[in-house]
C-alpha cells in the first residue's frame, strides 16, 4: 500500500505494520500507548511510557542508522523538525519506510497522529486522542489575563520560540502572548540585551530541550517573573495532550517572583 506522510512523500506499508521504530519521543509514547509490542527501536531520549524496553539508537540528531536498518523494521517514525533529512534519506536508500510528521499547531498535531495511528500503523484510532482535544477545547473558554511573554528554548546562545511553532500556539491558548510570535524565523537566536527589552512582562523558561531551572534562567531577566514550566507538556505531541492544559496554566499561574539581583552580564 503506498501512502503520503505530512510533507507528502509517498510511503509504501506492508499490508500489516508489526515492526516500528521511532526516532522522535512524541512519537514513540503516542505508538506505546495503543501497543507498547510494535515498537521494535527508540532513541535514549525517548523517556514515556517508562520501562519502556527497545533497544536505543542514540538521539534524534544522530540516530544509528546502521543499527535501525539491521533491525529491519516495516516503519520508521520521524518528524520534519526533530530529525535530520540525510538520516531520512540513508534510511529509504536502505528501502526503509519513512513517515515524516509536521506538527505547528495543535489541530495540526492531532489531525497527524490520528493519521500516523489509524494510516501508517495500523492502529485502532485512540481514546486518548479525543480526551486532548476536550481538554484544549475546555482551557480556551476559561478566560486568562494576556501576558507578553519571551520563551527561551535554548542559552548560549540565547533561541527563543518564534513563528509557527507547536510551543507558541499551546501557549496561546493559555492567553500567553509571544513577544517574538512574528519573528521571520521559527527559533530565531536573540542578544540577551534584546530578550530583556522586548517589552514583555513574563519569562517562559521550559525544562527541555535546554533544562531551565530556577536557579538557571531566572536570573537573566531581572524584574520579569519567570514561570517555569515543563516541557514535556509544551512541547510533546501525544498522550501527554490530555494532561498539559491543566498542568501548563498552573505552572504559568505560579511564577517565580522577579529575580533580585542583576545578572553581572550575558551568558
Amino acid at each position: 500500500m503506498v501512502v503520503r506522510d505530512d510533507l507528502g512523500n509517498p510511503v509504501v506499508l506492508p499490508r500489516r505494520v508489526r515492526r516500528v521504530v521511532s526516532i522522535v519521543p512524541s512519537l514513540t509514547e503516542s505508538v506505546a500507548a495503543s501497543d507498547a509490542g510494535l515498537i521494535a527501536g527508540a532513541t535514549a531520549y525517548c523517556t514515556h511510557p517508562p520501562g519502556l524496553e527497545v533497544p536505543r539508537l542514540r538521539g534524534t540528531k544522530n540516530p544509528d542508522v546502521a543499527r535501525i536498518i539491521a533491525l529491519r523494521p516495516d516503519l520508521v517514525l520521524a518528524n520534519e523538525e526533530e530529525n535530520r533529512e540525510p538520516d531520512l534519506a540513508a534510511l529509504r536508500s536502505a528501502g526503509i519506510a519513512v513517515w515524516v510528521t509536521r506538527i505547528r499547531s495543535l489541530p495540526e498535531g492531532l489531525a497527524s497522529l490520528a493519521r500516523l495511528l489509524t494510516v501508517a500503523c495500523g492502529l485502532p484510532r485512540p481514546g486518548w486522542l479525543d480526551a486532548a482535544a476536550a481538554a484544549w477545547e475546555r482551557a480556551a473558554g476559561r478566560p486568562r489575563p494576556a501576558r507578553r511573554a519571551v520563551i527561551p528554548v535554548w542559552r548560549r546562545p540565547w533561541m527563543v520560540v518564534g513563528s509557527d511553532t507547536f510551543a507558541g500556539d499551546l501557549l496561546a491558548r493559555l492567553g500567553v502572548v509571544n513577544v517574538y510570535a512574528a519573528h521571520p524565523q521559527r527559533y530565531p537566536r536573540v542578544a540577551l540585551d534584546e530578550l530583556r527589552a522586548a517589552g514583555a512582562d513574563l519569562v517562559v523558561l521550559p525544562d527541555e530541550p535546554y533544562r531551565f531551572t530556577a536557579d538557571d534562567g531566572p536570573e537573566a531577566f531581572p524584574g520579569l517573573p519567570a514561570a517555569l514550566v515543563s516541557g514535556r507538556h509544551l512541547t510533546w505531541y501525544g498522550p501527554s495532550l490530555v494532561r498539559a492544559p491543566a498542568v501548563l496554566a498552573g505552572q504559568l499561574a505560579r511564577p517565580l517572583p522577579p529575580a533580585a539581583r542583576r545578572y553581572p552580564g550575558p551568558r
